[in-house]
C-alpha cells in the first residue's frame, strides 16, 4: 500500500515521503483524524535535542498521540468506520514483571519508530482502543497523555502507604493538571495541592484543594506523598522543595522530563526513607482503563476540554509548521490537529 508521512527531515522542515507500506493478513489500518502536539514533539521539532540525538532520529513521523477511523481490520476486532484511539507502544515481546512501556526492546512513535503523521497508520488491532460514542473528539487526541497520568498513579497506588490525607502536584502545566485532576478523581477524600509558578495556569485548577506559587507556600504546609510535573531545568528546584516539604516515607513520583541530569537531596531521601518512582510511557491496559475512566466519570473529559488551548485544521506541510509555531507559544494547554491531509 502507497502511503504519505510527513517526517521531519531537520529541525522545522517537514517533507512528505511516499512509503510503500506493508499490509499483512491481520493489519489494522486507521485513518488520523485527531492528534495533538507533545513537548517531545517540539524538542525534535525546534532542534531542541543534541545534534547527535537527531542525527540518529532523523528523518521521522513525529506525533504520538491521536486518534482515527479504522479503514480495514484483518483481525475483525474493529468495524470499518469505528473510532479508535491508537497506542504508540510497540512492544515486540512479554514479560511477566517488566511492563510493556519499560521493556528496551519496545520501539514507541515519534522517538523510536514514524509517529501519526501518516495519511494512514498501519498497525495491530492489540494497538488501539474503540472510544466511546460522545466523546469529545478535541480531549480524545490526547488521551496517551492522559493515559500516562493514569499510569503513574496505578504505580502510586501500588506503592505508597495508606496515609493519603495530602497529596502536593509540582507542575501548573498539563501534566500536573491531569494528574491533579485524576488524583481527585481516584482520592476524593484526600487534599490535592498542586504548586507552580504561574498564578494564571494555577487559576485553572479549579477542583484542587489549594493552589500556591512556588514562592509563598504556606508555613507549615506538609504533603504525605509528592507527584513532580515539572520537568526541564525547572524541575532542581522543584524536587528540591517537594523534598523539604514531603513527610517521612512518603511517596514521590517523577513524570517530569528533563535533557539533563537533574541533582536530587538524596541526604534528605534517606533521611526521610523517601520512595521514588519513576514514570515513562504508558502500555494498551493504560489506555484502556483511561477509556473506561473517560465513559464512566464523563465529568472528567468534561473538566479535560480545559486543556484544548488551540486547534489548527492541517492539510499540508505549511499547516503544520504554523501549527508548530503557535504551540511554542501556548501559555497552557494543548494544541489540537484537526487532520484533514
Amino acid at each position: 500500500m502507497l502511503n504519505t508521512v510527513y517526517r521531519l527531515v531537520v529541525p522545522r522542515r517537514i517533507e512528505t515521503a511516499i512509503v510503500d507500506t506493508a499490509i499483512a493478513p491481520n493489519s489494522l489500518v486507521v485513518r488520523p483524524t485527531h492528534l495533538s502536539i507533545c513537548h517531545a514533539d517540539q524538542r525534535y521539532y525546534q532542534g531542541l535535542r543534541s545534534p547527535e540525538v537527531l542525527a540518529q532520529k532523523l528523518p521521522m513521523a513525529l506525533v504520538h498521540e491521536a486518534h482515527g477511523i479504522v479503514v480495514h481490520d484483518g483481525s475483525n476486532s474493529f468495524v470499518p468506520g469505528q473510532r479508535v484511539v491508537l497506542v504508540p507502544n510497540l512492544p515486540f515481546e512479554e514479560d511477566e514483571v517488566i511492563a510493556e512501556n519499560y521493556l528496551r526492546s519496545s520501539l514507541f512513535r515519534s522517538s523510536s519508530a514514524d509517529g501519526f503523521m501518516q495519511e494512514l497508520v498501519v498497525t495491530s488491532a492489540e494497538r488501539a482502543v474503540a472510544l466511546p460514542e460522545g466523546i469529545d473528539l478535541d480531549v480524545a487526541s490526547f488521551t496517551e497523555l492522559v493515559s500516562v497520568a493514569m499510569h503513574a498513579i496505578d504505580r502510586f497506588d501500588a506503592t505508597a502507604h495508606s496515609r493519603r490525607d495530602t497529596i502536593g502536584v509540582w507542575g501548573n502545566g498539563n501534566m500536573g493538571f491531569i494528574v491533579a485532576l485524576l488524583l481527585r478523581t481516584r482520592f476524593p477524600n484526600a487534599a490535592i495541592h498542586v504548586f507552580g509558578k504561574n498564578a494564571d495556569s494555577l487559576s485553572e485548577f479549579t477542583f484542587a484543594t489549594g493552589t500556591h506559587l512556588i514562592s509563598a507556600i504556606p508555613n507549615g504546609l506538609t504533603v504525605d506523598h509528592v507527584f513532580e510535573c515539572v520537568g526541564g531545568p525547572g524541575s532542581a528546584d522543584a524536587i528540591e522543595q517537594a523534598i523539604g516539604m514531603v513527610q517521612p516515607e512518603g511517596t514521590f513520583g517523577l513524570l517530569g522530563v528533563s535533557e539533563n541530569p537533574v541533582p536530587v537531596n538524596t541526604r534528605m531521601v534517606l533521611e526521610k526513607g523517601l520512595r521514588l518512582i519513576g514514570t515513562s510511557r504508558s502500555g494498551v491496559e493504560d489506555f484502556r482503563r483511561t477509556i473506561d475512566l473517560f465513559r464512566d466519570r464523563p465529568e472528567v473529559p468534561m473538566r479535560l476540554a480545559r486543556l484544548v488551548g488551540g486547534v489548527h485544521e492541517i492539510r499540508d506541510g505549511g499547516d503544520i509548521a504554523a501549527a508548530f509555531d503557535a504551540d511554542r507559544t501556548l501559555r497552557f494547554g494543548k494544541t489540537v490537529l484537526h487532520w484533514l491531509v
